[in-house]
C-alpha cells in the first residue's frame, strides 16, 4: 500500500462506525466512510467537539451541520496551498491521499532533465496539476465542471502558480483526448482521476466500468515517442489494484517500462493503522 504520510495540515484522527474523524488545518470534521465498517470506542474529544458534520441520508445524499466553521480556509501540502470548501455530497475540494502520487510523479519530473508535458484529465481542484507544475511541468488541465476549474484556478493563485504554464479546460475528457489524436499533441506523463459515475457539459454518461479499458487505450495514442509516467487512479472497489495493473500492462507494453498497482491510504493517529481510501496503478518508464 502506498501511504500518504507526509502531511503536516492534515490528519485522520480516528475512524468508527461508518465515520472518519479528521483534521483539516485548524479545523475538525466527522464525514462518512464506506471503508469504516467497524465501531471502535469514540472516546477522543474531537467527536464530540467537531467544526462541521456531514449526516448521510437513508434516502440518498445527505446534509452538513457545521459548528463555528468558516465558509472557505487553507491547507498546505508542502508548497502547495489549497483551498476548501464543504459542499455538496461530503467533499470538502481536496482528496489527501492522492498526495502519495504528487510525490511519486514530481519526482520523475524533476530529474527527467528535459522539457515535461503533462495531462490531468478529470482534474477537479487541481491538486495534480499543481504538484506536477510546481516540479517544472507544463500542465493541460482537463475537467468537464467549470465550477471545479474556477476552484482549481483559485488554488494555484494562493499556490504561487498563477503564471505557471497550465492550460485550464472546461471540456469532456474523451472528447478532448479524441481530438488530440486528430491535432497530433502528444504528452510526456497522463494523470487520470475518473468517477465511478458522472456526466459531461453536454450530458455525456461516463460509467467507470464500461469506460476506463478504451479510455486508457486512447490516451495512450497521445503518449510521447519517450512518455515518463501513467497514473490511473481508482475509488470504484470493482477495479482491484491487480485490474488496474492488467489495463496497463497490456495497453502500454510497447512503451516497456513498468507497471505497479497498489492500494492508497491514510494514517490514522489514534490507531496508528490505515485507512485504505482506492487504489491507483502507475505505468513509468
Amino acid at each position: 500500500m502506498w501511504i500518504a504520510d507526509q502531511w503536516k495540515d492534515y490528519e485522520v484522527l480516528d475512524t468508527s462506525g461508518g465515520e472518519k474523524l479528521e483534521r483539516w488545518g485548524d479545523y475538525l470534521l466527522v464525514r462518512p466512510d464506506p471503508q469504516v465498517i467497524w465501531n471502535t470506542p469514540k472516546d477522543l474529544p474531537g467527536w464530540r467537539k467537531m467544526n462541521g458534520h456531514y449526516y448521510r441520508s437513508s434516502k440518498g445524499g445527505g446534509e452538513w451541520e457545521f459548528f463555528d466553521l468558516p465558509k472557505q480556509w487553507e491547507i498546505a501540502y508542502k508548497d502547495l496551498r489549497f483551498n476548501l470548501k464543504p459542499f455538496s455530497f461530503k467533499h470538502t475540494g481536496l482528496f489527501p491521499e492522492q498526495a502519495v502520487n504528487w510525490d511519486w510523479f514530481s519526482d520523475k519530473i524533476k530529474n527527467a532533465g528535459r522539457p515535461v508535458k503533462v495531462l490531468n484529465l478529470f482534474a477537479y481542484t487541481g491538486g495534480a496539476t499543481l504538484a506536477a507544475a510546481a516540479a517544472g511541468a507544463a500542465v493541460t488541465h482537463v475537467d468537464a465542471s467549470k465550477g471545479m476549474v474556477n476552484w482549481a484556478k483559485e488554488n494555484a493563485k494562493s499556490s504561487g502558480l498563477e503564471a505557471a504554464p497550465i492550460r485550464w479546460l472546461v471540456d469532456d475528457c474523451m472528447k478532448f483526448v479524441e481530438r488530440e489524436i486528430r491535432r497530433g499533441n502528444h504528452y510526456d506523463g497522463i494523470i487520470m482521476d475518473p468517477p465511478s459515475y458522472g456526466r459531461g457539459p453536454k450530458g455525456e454518461i461516463w460509467k467507470i466500468e464500461d469506460s476506463i479499458y478504451d479510455f486508457i487505450k486512447l490516451c495512450t495514442q497521445i503518449l510521447s515517442d519517450a512518455p515518463l509516467f501513467f497514473l490511473v487512479n481508482s475509488y470504484t472497489t470493482g477495479l482491484a489494484p491487480a485490474v488496474l495493473t492488467y489495463m496497463l500492462s497490456t495497453e502500454l507494453k510497447r512503451f516497456g517500462g513498468h507497471v505497479d498497482s497498489q492500494e492508497i491510504g491514510l494514517p490514522v493517529t489514534k490507531t496508528g493503522l490505515v485507512l485504505p481510501c482506492g487504489a491507483s496503478g502507475r505505468w513509468e518508464k
